[in-house]
């Protein structure tokens, strides 16, 4: 009986204490929230101007008189403008042109294209399909007539990665239809009929003007 006299005793009394002794404690030191940290922008909307450097590879009806499929490499420059929407689409239309390093009779001497791409973006990436009219230079060459150019239609598709709000850089593969052309030797010999299409790589770089309204990335 005196052990449970003295155990509530020594309860009563320490429940008594407590108060004091928190009271004596330092007060909790204050501690600053962290800062609040915005989502990135990424912003696609506007004006761009960039170059490209690649390959182009003959198709496989293309090669008759050309004597290798071996890919020729080229480089050039593009210029579009895209537009954000909904908010995770971009729409643009684009026109590049392509020098091909070549001295064949039989061969393009450059690819030119005016497209309009659709993409679809998540954070800094945007993946693309593009399609259009294709252009090919045929001014210095015999072999495909020598009429100056053909015209055609182009189709592709890419991958475009923002590094910052003003540089973002490129691959892409773009086809290149012009239809069956009449094949001629440099003496003006009728040599038969083949179809000129080509299949290119590139990878490019753009500067962005960002002449448009950001558009806040919510993912």
């Amino acid at each position: 009986m005196k052990k449970i006299l003295l155990g509530t005793v020594a309860l009563i009394a320490l429940g008594a204490t407590a108060p004091a002794l928190a009271a004596d404690l330092a007060p909790r030191p204050y501690t600053k929230a962290p800062a609040y940290v915005p989502a990135p922008i990424y912003n696609w909307t506007g004006f761009y101007l960039g170059g490209h450097v690649g390959g182009a590879f003959r198709g496989d009806d293309n090669n008759i008189f050309a004597g290798s499929s071996d890919g020729t490499f080229l480089g050039g420059v593009q210029v579009g403008y895209d537009t954000q929407f909904a908010p995770n689409w971009v729409f643009g239309i684009e026109a590049n042109y392509s020098f091909k390093d070549t001295n064949s009779d039989f061969a393009n001497r450059g690819l030119g294209s005016v497209t309009g791409r659709l993409g679809y973006t998540w954070g800094p990436a945007l993946l693309y399909v593009k399609g259009g009219y294709g252009w090919a230079d045929t001014r210095f060459s015999n072999g495909f007539a020598g009429d100056g150019g053909r015209d055609g239609y182009t189709v592709g598709g890419g991958l475009e990665y923002l590094f910052t709000q003003n540089w973002s850089g490129k691959i892409e593969y773009q086809y290149y239809d012009f239809g069956n052309v009449n094949v001629f030797s440099p003496a003006g010999a009728f040599l038969g009929r083949v179809r000129n299409d080509e299949h290119t790589i590139k990878v490019g770089l753009n500067y962005r003007f960002n002449w448009g309204a950001p558009v806040v990335a919510k993912y």
